[in-house]
This record gives structure tokens, sequence and C-alpha cells, in this order.
């Protein structure tokens, strides 16, 4: 199990496949663990990637503050994680809180990219994922580890995937009980909620950059990823079909596929942004189709643009 140091602390990470391809930097939400992105690891490398994971500040075999974790410290870890893959390309996606993380990162270090995914993400707070998130972290306060849990899977997930483990979520619980620790968890909440609105900075992001957003995202809907989508230059918003906020889990598979497409796209020069909206296939290896036009896509139902 490798580390890498940032001042005092021991940041766990994982690096994998061919040292001369491009590589992907996946970063954690905010109650994740590297783990959770073994199926991409193993995708991207198949697909000629150099993968590498690593466990926030506060979560998995990462070392646990104590007290306050900056948000500063989630950037300059993984500046130094990036550090080390050398010279070549390097992608970078991050989900919820680690889309934040590396949205800071690019907005920091962009030159350093050729390419960046935010997914279920935001560049600030709005009042209610402002009130969410402090009602969260009572939660957790108050009802532990289990109860934030209690409260997050079926905000984050469908009935389809969570049907079939109805009769094994203790199992699944435990296992992020075992990984994560109570007050590091609070204290990467507190990171969360001490928080700066990035929007303004965002013009500043160059890379080309693909937004994905599940259709029905409840904590971080589309108003949030509009903002990315207007703010970041060379940008697209991909909506995800029948997707909530952690798709990465439940349509691991299509991310996959749409991360290495991106990519590819990218290096052969084919991307271009222009700030679209498209809508993601069902399945991997399907087209992106564009968003209607003359709809708007920042409603749940297709309801036609009045003429300005």
């Amino acid at each position: 199990m490798p580390f890498l140091t940032h001042g005092s602390y021991r940041i766990r990470y994982e690096l994998d496949g061919p040292a001369t391809a491009p590589a992907y930097v996946l970063v954690n939400g905010l109650t994740q663990y590297s783990e959770l992105w073994t199926a991409y690891r193993d995708a991207l490398i198949a697909r000629g990637f150099r993968v590498a994971t690593f466990d926030l500040l506060g979560q998995g075999a990462s070392d646990k503050p104590t007290l306050f974790i900056n948000q500063d410290d989630h950037v300059l870890a993984l500046h130094r994680l990036i550090e080390m893959l050398g010279e070549g390309p390097v992608f970078l996606s991050g989900i919820s809180f680690g889309g934040l993380i590396a949205l800071r990162y690019a907005i920091e270090y962009g030159r350093r990219l050729s390419g960046l995914v935010p997914m279920s993400c935001f560049a600030e707070l709005s009042p209610q994922l402002l009130l969410i998130g402090n009602a969260l972290r009572t939660g957790l306060i108050l009802g532990g580890t289990g109860y934030l849990q209690d409260l997050l899977l079926p905000m984050n997930l469908s009935n389809e995937w969570l049907r079939p483990l109805l009769d094994k979520l203790d199992g699944v619980k435990r296992q992020g009980w075992l990984v994560n620790d109570l007050y590091a968890l609070q204290n990467l909440m507190d990171s969360f909620l001490d928080f700066q609105p990035l929007t303004p900075q965002l013009a500043s992001i160059a890379v080309p950059t693909m937004i994905l957003n599940g259709e029905f995202d409840f904590l971080t809907p589309r108003a949030l990823h509009e903002t990315l989508r207007v703010g970041i230059p060379n940008s697209a918003l991909v909506i995800i079909p029948s997707a909530y906020h952690a798709f990465t889990l439940e349509k691991g598979a299509l991310t996959a596929d749409l991360l290495a497409r991106f990519a590819d796209d990218v290096l052969a020069g084919r991307w271009q942004g222009n700030k679209a909206v498209w809508i993601a296939p069902e399945e991997p290896g399907g087209e992106l189709t564009p968003f209607p036009a003359g709809y708007d896509h920042l409603r749940a139902i297709p309801v036609q643009r009045t003429q300005a």
C-alpha cells in the first residue's frame, strides 16, 4: 500500500497501468474511499490509460487529522500525486466533493491538465445544498456514521439499484464503518461547509471539460452544473439518463466509457466543447445525442423555451 507525503500527513494512493500511457486521476466523494474506483481502474487500463486514485485526508487509509481539515490540503495532496505522474497527458475527474477539489486544482494548476471531468459537482453552495450539508453534519454528529449512510443512500441512488440490496444493506454500510472514521468524516464535512464560491474563477479553466450530471440528481441538481457549463469556456454538459447523484456507483460501465471517449477525443483533437448540452446513451458505446433544440435543459420535463 503506497503512500505519498504532504507536510506531516501520509496520503494512501494507488497507481496502475503503463508508465508511458495517458493518466486518469480519480478523486473520491466525501464519504468514499479508493477501492470504489476498482472497476474504473480495470476499464480504463484496458482502454490504454494509467489510473491513479487516492484517499483524501480523513478517508480510508490516509491520515485522519483530529481537528479541522483544510480544503487546501486536499488540493495540495492531489498536486503531489499528479507531480508523480511525469510529463505525459493527465485527465482529472472527481465526484461531488471530489469534483470540487478537481475544480480547484484546475483553477490553480490547470496548465498541467489535458482534460477535466467534474461529476455531480458544484462551484458554489446554493441555499438548498448549504442547508442539506448542515443537516447531514448534524445527523453525523448525533447519529454517527450509520445514520449518515441511512440519509445518503436514498438521496444518492435509484430504487432499481437499492431494491436488490435492501436485505444486504447492513453489510454494505459495515464496509463504510470499517474504512471511514466518524470524527474524520465530521472534519471532512466541516471542510465541505467551509466553502468559498469558485464561480468567479471558472473562466480561468482553459482545458477541455466534460461536465457529467445525473438526470435525477437530488443533491447537486442541474442548475449547479449549469454554472459550470456557462463559466468554463471549453466545456460541454452531458446528462446521464435515469441517474442520481452517485451515478459513478450505479452506472460505472457507462461512466468509465464516457471518461475514456472524452480523453480519446481530446488527444485526437476532436473535442469541441462549445458549451453544448448532450444526453448520454443508456449503455456503454452508444451515441451521445444533442439535447433537443427549443427545450429548456434546466427543467425536469420538456418545456419549450419562450422566444426572447
